[in-house]
């Protein structure tokens, strides 16, 4: 016998872990729909930051009880390409941002005096 064969195997999927991951999936689907919809909180910002949490955790639920990702399936190796794919998707948003934002401040003319169409330029 080699080394691998006895390396944990991936977790086995069930019925119950289907349908936990299913249920979680539709009250994290559910409460976003109800506060949008219900016009629950007066905030615009506050509504959507609570999304976005909703929408992160809903993610999880679909990688744990779906895509079956733990630190012992594939020795580990999963989830380290998870949180280097994280990292790059992180820098390559708030690069994005910060160079929108930037340009839109700094080219962007007109935002700070207001000229009349009769002025010359």
């Amino acid at each position: 016998m080699s080394a691998h064969d006895h390396a944990a195997a991936p977790p086995h999927a069930t019925l119950r872990g289907y349908l936990t991951g299913f249920v979680l999936s539709v009250i994290l689907t559910a409460i976003p729909f109800w506060l949008v919809m219900g016009g629950v909180l007066e905030s615009k910002q506050a509504t959507a930051f609570i999304i976005m949490a909703f929408a992160a955790v809903q993610m999880i639920v679909h990688m744990i009880y779906f895509l079956h990702m733990s630190r012992k399936s594939e020795e580990g190796w999963t989830l380290v390409s998870l949180i280097f794919t994280l990292i790059l998707v992180v820098i390559t948003l708030a690069g994005s941002l910060w160079v929108m934002y930037h340009l839109n401040s700094n080219m962007m003319p007109g935002h700070e005096t207001s000229v009349s169409p009769n002025e010359p330029f």
